[in-house]
């Protein structure tokens, strides 16, 4: 048992979902060992509302086990921590739509500068020039259009998440593809 354990330690994230694909549960919990504790903190600094981080994470990994086998990879351009965070934006949208329409938004997490491995999950999801030029924002422009874009929320969503006025971020939007305009010409 230890000896498949250390083997799929060494293993890659995508050659991990390969074999969640294949139903091999010790690989899966490789995974989420080593991706649950970053997908907690990227969701909590989009919302704060502990029960719908917990929600969101356990629809997540539900997904991947159920879905692996739809994973890419590469060969389209992905990689697996990208895949894993778009099934987790996804759902926590649809959270955020869910407690919409019953109730009063979640209360958003307080904007906070992007960390290092947000940067390089990024930089793993949108390369050369885009993401260059997404870099350079102002933290601002770049938060309101990570949410719009990256993650797939309205503007209501993303004035909730960030806890601006619709109008702010309607106005950040505009000049934050403006400068991207500008910087990929």
């Amino acid at each position: 048992m230890r000896t498949v354990r250390a083997a799929l330690h060494e293993l890659d994230e995508e050659r991990l979902v390969r074999l969640v694909a294949k139903g091999d549960r010790a690989a899966f919990e490789e995974l989420y060992r080593r991706t649950s504790p970053w997908m907690a903190v990227r969701l909590r600094r989009r919302c704060a509302d502990e029960q719908i981080v917990a929600e969101v994470m356990q629809e997540t990994y539900l997904a991947v086990w159920r879905a692996a086998s739809a994973f890419a990879g590469a060969a389209a351009g992905g990689t697996a921590v990208g895949w894993l965070w778009t099934i987790a934006a996804r759902r926590l949208v649809d959270a955020f739509r869910r407690r919409a329409h019953h109730a009063e938004p979640p209360p958003a997490a307080a904007p906070q500068p992007v960390a290092p491995a947000e940067e390089e999950a990024l930089a793993a999801i949108v390369g050369g020039d885009v993401g260059d030029a997404l870099r350079r924002l102002t933290p601002e422009l770049r938060q309101v259009l990570q949410a719009m874009v990256l993650d797939g929320l309205s503007v209501r969503e993303t004035a909730v998440l960030l806890g601006l006025p619709e109008g702010t971020v309607k106005t950040r939007a505009r000049r934050a593809r403006i400068a991207m305009r500008r910087a990929l010409v």
